[in-house]
């Protein structure tokens, strides 16, 4: 007898992908809202631990004003801590503006992002800008970025709902994913920012944007789990051929926009499934566990990945016995 699987049993469908390539948003998105300074040194060893465990893509911090999110102020003081990960893990950052992609270039960022909303209501909160006028500013800062050949990922928020405005229409979200991939973006993160999506809404928006000549392998999805809808979104983008995932080790971050929000789809219970599913990922889940337990540690809060806290509670019940 034993307390069951370390790892699911993998029973693959047909027609999913056989690779997905996770793109961790820990130490960037899961971090930024943070009320408490993470020290440098500890942000530098997780991004390095999960670069250990496998993740091939970590976005490692943003250059925005230090005013606008203090947590990432040490943009300057943690990438450097980074370059032995070169070869190893892609590490892109976000850049606001132009004197954003100036800081990045100057300490030798290869990716980058861009931030957009696909609601008139948050472009105008989130960047005191109109969508129109965001694109613009966006515009110079891909351009600069496409002739240095940089890597260029266009985020776009409240893809699915927006706490102002309610649903957001579909046709409203294919034109300013669209527009960004015009502007010379190399891939789109289609953020469910407040978590309201459901698996059909996804359907229809990826099919939506292929029929508007945005090809899948330009997509990647970025779900939260506020109705625990996750998953089972993130299942229906692998269905309709999505081959990017964004996730956030042990779940961290949140939506400061929506009520009881439970942040960032956790990248353990991601690959839990992908396992199950026999999709590779090249993440080794122990290690990535293990990584999450230790950062919520410094957190001083349990990690609220229903992976992290079944198998460290595993964990405990073997050193007990």
């Amino acid at each position: 007898m034993t307390d069951g699987p370390q790892l699911p049993m993998r029973v693959g469908e047909p027609g999913l992908p056989t690779r997905v390539r996770i793109h961790e948003v820990g130490a960037r998105d899961g971090l930024q809202n943070e009320k408490t300074v993470v020290p440098t040194e500890v942000k530098a060893e997780f991004i390095h631990r999960l670069a250990d465990a496998g993740l091939s893509t970590v976005e490692a911090t943003s250059f925005v004003h230090p005013k606008w999110v203090p947590q990432l102020a040490d943009a300057e003081d943690l990438f450097p801590l980074l370059h032995d990960l070169r070869g190893i893990a892609d590490l892109p950052v976000l850049v606001p503006n132009a004197r954003g992609l100036d800081r990045a270039l100057a300490l030798g960022a290869r990716r980058i992002a861009v931030f957009g909303s696909a609601t008139e209501t948050f472009a105008s909160r989130n960047l005191n800008r109109t969508i129109d006028e965001s694109l613009a500013m966006f515009e110079p800062v891909v351009a600069r970025a496409k002739q240095d050949s940089i890597h260029v990922r266009g985020y776009l928020s409240m893809c699915f709902g927006d706490p102002w405005e309610g649903p957001v229409p579909v046709p409203q979200v294919v034109r300013v994913a669209k527009a960004l991939l015009d502007l010379g973006c190399d891939e789109l993160s289609l953020g469910d920012t407040i978590g309201v999506a459901t698996p059909g809404h996804v359907r229809s928006l990826l099919t939506h944007l292929n029929e508007a000549g945005v090809p899948t392998p330009a997509i990647g999805v970025h779900f939260h789990d506020t109705y625990g809808q996750a998953l089972s979104n993130t299942l229906a983008a692998l269905q309709h051929g999505v081959t990017t995932v964004d996730a956030s080790a042990g779940g961290l971050g949140g939506c400061p926009y929506a009520k009881s929000a439970t942040g960032n789809l956790a990248t353990e219970d991601l690959v839990w499934m992908l396992n199950g599913l026999g999709i590779e990922t090249g993440v080794d889940l122990g290690r990535l566990t293990a990584t999450s337990a230790w950062m919520a540690e410094r957190l001083g809060r349990p990690s609220p990945s229903r992976t992290v806290r079944a198998l460290s509670h595993k964990d405990l019940s073997h050193k007990e016995s």
